[in-house]
């Protein structure tokens, strides 16, 4: 079996022409030791064990710079070819944006020390494309750089370009701001849809096709959308995408991705059908539909799901490792090529989760741990191991030392001493919208007219009277009069009572973005906020003052410290609290866990490390250590309902079921 390297980009540019100083005598040599390899290369494998790794590891004895890129990955009958040589793809996915820059060469070191070749990862559009037409590729959005890094440490690249991508993100990936238009349909060539992904598209690619194998790059294969089978709402959708991706010089072999609910209706003519599953029995059942549609094909596992996500308020999902090391040898032995998904997970850092709403609307937690084969912070499980002896054992070659693991720290309890109610700081965010009628997240006149993404909206008006309020929240609404909350509006409970109140009192709606469904038929109707009037005793309200609180990082800087106040002794909630995290050595990664706290958001130096909500089953937040600074680190809370004396650190996650009911 070959479990080829990509030479890094230095390497992949040079010539014969460019090396006079090398003998002629080496230089035949080294031709006359290819061609004796070639023959080799022509034996047909016969399984995948050890002595066919060792026969077929001819990779690495060829110089970069007499190694020729004219064919790129092929389906050549039941195996996958990269230029003359049976190719097998080990896989694995991290995905850039989940995950520190800093921290991207730890965890691709450790994949490649876990025997596999080839990294696949997302490309979230609604986190490069976050206004229309201004892009972002910055940061940890430098997918570049992450693929260049992929490259240098010696594995090949599939790319996932979407443009929906599901990866438990919010909309799929999509951005929000399509939902302006009241008639959008996503995932179709309806024409205000094709029109964003065309110019996106073209921005995207531009930055992609240089990166392709054919171009001297590491990405060998690129995906046609994502599991648009289990979707299927225009026929001319998936033929449309895939126009657009060899228009715009995709030149790469082009694959979809379906799981078992999905496959009939995704597969196309000229991509090559993958698919996405857990269990053996879907193994069998799937293979044999692969071979009644697309005759003799290479097999490819696009997802083997190592273990699984999380929703808020329900178990912690794990997949034991024996099993996950069963089916992985099944899928081989099945002479299928393999990605493991999730390898790493990391974090849905800042308001980018996803949600999934069949019966009931669920929401993800910020972790995305995924039970995967490395943790949330990169550390090795008991899957890594029983993966790297299995990968070893067929590898043919020794692996790589595994990557020393990142150290961890418990730092001490963490006051915060200062304090800001959100009544009180509205008068330093920027002027609300007026609006005679409410107005959703997406639609609301700001961010350049692109309305918000994430985040809280705050909608106030006047009332006159108790009574019944009703009408439709997404997702979930504090509702207060004056500064008193009296309840939430949802999915479940759609009206609440006004008490008895005297004269003129301000209503006030403070409406969270929970995560908008990343799958599903629905996706179409994600639009957040109030949607539609809201009504008291049958009555719309009107006349609203609709603030905007996306916590971004300039979100904050309104905040001077002069605003800030001591903790009274009874503080008036939502509120915003403030601390510092000193720090005199190096900092470390650890754990944040807000016991006592109930239910907000956290941010470290500006940094959104996610929602924290004592339902479970996440009972701690990820703070990476390249966040720190040695020194002073800001720290501010926002909590919507009741603060806990203490933030204390943990060098360990905890990641149980749920140990409250909302």
């Amino acid at each position: 079996m070959l479990a080829a390297v990509p030479p890094s980009s230095a390497m992949s540019k040079w010539s014969v022409g460019r090396k006079p100083s090398r003998t002629l005598g080496l230089l035949l040599l080294v031709i006359l030791s290819y061609l004796v390899l070639r023959r080799y290369l022509h034996l047909k494998p016969g399984s995948c064990d050890h002595n066919v790794a060792q026969r077929l590891d001819w990779y690495n004895l060829v110089p970069a710079w007499l190694r020729h890129r004219q064919s790129g990955l092929q389906a050549n009958g039941q195996h996958f070819m990269l230029e003359d040589s049976t190719f097998w793809i080990f896989g694995g996915s991290v995905h850039y944006f989940r995950v520190p820059k800093e921290y991207w060469r730890d965890r691709l070191l450790k994949m490649k020390a876990c025997g596999l070749n080839t990294l696949t990862t997302y490309v979230p559009w609604n986190l490069h494309e976050p206004e229309r037409g201004k892009f972002d590729f910055s940061g940890n959005l430098d997918l570049e750089a992450f693929v260049l890094m992929a490259e240098e440490i010696g594995l090949w690249v599939i790319l996932r370009p979407g443009p929906y991508i599901c990866s438990e993100i919010d909309l799929g990936g999509l951005p929000s701001w399509l939902l302006q238009d009241s008639g959008m349909r996503l995932r179709t060539t309806y024409k205000g849809f094709t029109e964003a992904v065309d110019l996106y598209f073209d921005h995207l690619m531009s930055r992609v096709v240089p990166l392709q194998y054919k171009h001297g790059g590491p990405i060998i294969a690129v995906q046609v959308e994502n599991e648009y089978g289990s979707y299927n709402r225009d026929p001319a959708y998936m033929p449309y995408i895939k126009k657009a991706l060899e228009d715009r010089g995709i030149v790469e072999l082009l694959l979809t991705s379906d799981n078992k609910d999905g496959l009939q209706k995704g597969v196309m003519d000229g991509v090559l059908a993958t698919i996405n599953l857990q269990s053996q029995h879907e193994l069998q059942l799937l293979t044999n539909f692969l071979l009644s549609v697309q005759r003799v094909q290479p097999k490819m596992v696009m997802e083997y799901w190592t273990g699984w996500f999380d929703s808020w308020g329900g178990p912690h999902n794990i997949l034991d490792s024996s099993e996950v090391l069963k089916t992985v040898s099944a899928i081989l032995d099945a002479g299928s090529s393999i990605n493991l998904y999730m390898f790493h997970g990391g974090t849905n850092f800042g308001f980018i989760n996803g949600a999934m709403h069949f019966h009931d609307y669920k929401s993800d937690v910020t972790s995305y741990d995924y039970d995967a084969v490395l943790t949330e912070a990169g550390d090795y499980t008991a899957k890594y191991f029983k993966l790297r002896s299995f990968f070893g054992s067929i590898s043919g070659v020794p692996l790589p030392p595994q990557p020393d693991l990142l150290p961890k720290i418990a730092y001490e309890p963490l006051s915060l001493n200062f304090y800001l109610s959100l009544w009180d700081a509205l008068q330093y965010m920027e002027e609300p919208v007026n609006s005679e009628k409410p107005v959703n997240m997406e639609n609301l006149p700001i961010n350049n007219g692109n309305g918000q993404s994430f985040g809280y909206t705050l909608y106030e008006t006047t009332i006159a009277s108790s009574g019944v309020l009703s009408g439709l929240v997404r997702d979930r609404g504090q509702v207060f009069v004056n500064t008193v909350s009296i309840g939430f509006l949802d999915y479940e409970k759609k009206k609440i009572v006004i008490p008895l109140i005297q004269g003129y009192t301000r209503l006030r709606i403070l409406v969270e973005n929970r995560g908008r469904v990343n799958y599903g038929d629905n996706i179409d109707d994600q639009r957040k906020g109030l949607i539609g009037n809201i009504y008291l005793n049958d009555s719309p309200l009107k006349k609203f003052r609709i603030y905007s609180l996306d916590m971004k990082k300039s979100f904050f800087q309104r905040f001077s410290v002069d605003k800030w106040s001591p903790i009274p002794a009874v503080p008036t909630f939502p509120a915003f609290f403030l601390g510092v995290l000193s720090i005199s050595l190096s900092p470390f990664d650890t754990f944040m866990k807000l016991e006592g706290w109930e239910k907000g958001v956290v941010f470290i130096n500006g940094q959104n490390l996610g929602r924290y909500w004592n339902i479970g089953p996440q009972e701690t937040l990820y703070l990476p250590g390249a966040w720190l600074d040695q020194g002073i680190n800001q720290v501010i809370v926002f909590e919507e309902k009741m603060a806990g004396p203490v933030i204390q650190f943990t060098e360990t996650p905890h990641l149980g079921r749920n140990q409250y009911l909302d």
